[in-house]
């Protein structure tokens, strides 16, 4: 489990996120104020902190900013009042990874929220699958693994491909080094070139003091850049210079600093036929494809559904400390007959919450949520509009989370709810 720290002038507040974290299996170590979270980050590492917004010396925000500045920095997620959203949308654009209201929605949505953020446990396994042609695919994997070259993994949304990036990683020799991860289409357009290449004091309203990119932080490691085919123009052509030079220059820097990072890549989207149209830089794509590893989706691999599922079933039942539980003939049969349209993720998700649900019994088909063993075509159709309504909300505002859910006409929590869903960021 994590190691959390709370930060919170209240102490009332505190003692009471300790006791639902705590009762998760989390550590707890509690701070009065940003100062206080700051010392106690400079003596040790956190899996994750979790602040309030409005707090003596150091605020919320300021809190964000400075830890972002840090090497490899944990994700921070704020605490803000309800009704004050566009708080915790500067939150986000700070750095911040999520936010959550203030008082909690439940006890259970922070423990929701907060796994969110730990390792998952088959990030820690091989890719888990029985079939062959997949086996194949992990074969090259292995045999690519060792070469310091790139790898472009491509595939539909949930399918693996972070996990087929982290085994590249840790099958390399550069396994010892850090692993740093970086989804491209989470990144506002304003804010892009400097999470990648780093920013030098006073560059830009709020850069406060120096910080280095993912560039440097993933120094002597791995850096995954996942949904590459969401970069803006101007960035591809940077990034490219990046991978061809081997030094980066923050944002308003003038020196050139050396960098020696692997580049693992991966997209949703086709770039063979994007960087033939102009869609995407085409020296880039062949900078970046050296290798090509298309991750199949769960559709194509229907046998690996049960093997999946009682994966799931065990390493979550363990997660939530809870006896395994049996799945039914009954539940099997529903979930061979889904179509999956989310994939390893969707099928991760629909055991979780019915380990949760059940509580160590057996899983019948009517704890997996599903409508049905097999979706109606409407209702894929529907789902499949959905994802291309968020898709193209946040291509025509440069990736403005804010302005996309203005012009789709939710709300900003709604959005990232529906974002997280279909993977999106």
């Amino acid at each position: 489990m994590a190691h959390i720290l709370v930060v919170d002038d209240e102490p009332s507040f505190r003692a009471l996120l300790r006791d639902i974290l705590e009762g998760a299996g989390h550590g707890v170590t509690e701070a009065r104020d940003g100062a206080e979270a700051l010392a106690f980050l400079e003596r040790g590492t956190f899996d994750l902190v979790l602040t309030d917004r409005q707090m003596p010396k150091v605020d919320g925000l300021e809190l964000v900013r400075r830890i972002r500045s840090r090497t490899s920095p944990p994700p921070v997620v704020v605490l803000t009042a309800h009704g004050s959203i566009p708080e915790a949308v500067e939150a986000v654009r700070l750095g911040a990874a999520d936010y959550i209201t203030k008082p909690l929605p439940s006890p259970q949505a922070l423990v929701d929220l907060v796994a969110t953020f730990m390792p998952r446990e088959e990030e820690a396994d091989d890719f888990v699958t029985g079939d062959p042609a997949t086996k194949e695919l992990l074969a090259l994997v292995d045999r690519v693994a060792p070469r310091d070259i790139a790898v472009l993994v491509t595939g539909e949304s949930g399918t693996g491909k972070e996990l087929v990036a982290r085994r590249l990683h840790a099958r390399s020799p550069r396994a010892k080094g850090p692993f740093v991860a970086l989804n491209a289409a989470a990144l506002p357009e304003t804010l892009a070139e400097s999470e990648l290449f780093g920013a030098e004091k006073g560059a830009f309203t709020g850069a406060d003091q120096a910080r280095p990119g993912r560039f440097e932080e993933a120094a002597g490691g791995t850096l995954f850049l996942d949904e590459v085919g969401e970069l803006p123009a101007a960035l591809q052509a940077k990034l490219l210079r990046v991978l061809e030079e081997r030094v980066v220059r923050r944002l308003g820097g003038s020196r050139e600093l050396p960098v020696d990072v692997r580049l693992v890549a991966a997209t949703n989207r086709d770039l063979s036929r994007e960087s033939g149209s102009g869609a995407f830089r085409q020296d880039l794509f062949f900078r970046l494809a050296v290798v090509v590893v298309n991750v199949p989706p769960l559709r194509e691999r229907p046998a690996d559904v049960p093997l999946l599922a009682r994966h799931f079933a065990d390493r979550l039942a363990a997660r939530h400390r809870l006896p395994v539980p049996v799945l039914t003939d009954e539940a099997l049969s529903a979930l061979a007959g889904h179509a999956w349209p989310g994939n390893v993720r969707e099928l991760r998700n629909v055991l979780e919450r019915a380990v949760v649900v059940r509580g160590g019994e057996p899983i019948r088909a009517a704890d997996l949520g599903l409508a049905g063993s097999t979706p109606s075509v409407p209702s894929l159709d529907r789902a499949h509009r959905e994802r291309e309504a968020l898709l193209a909300a946040l291509r025509r505002t440069g990736g403005k989370r804010d302005e996309a859910a203005q012009l789709l006409g939710i709300s900003v929590r709604t959005l990232y709810y529906r974002l997280k869903q279909w993977g999106i960021g």
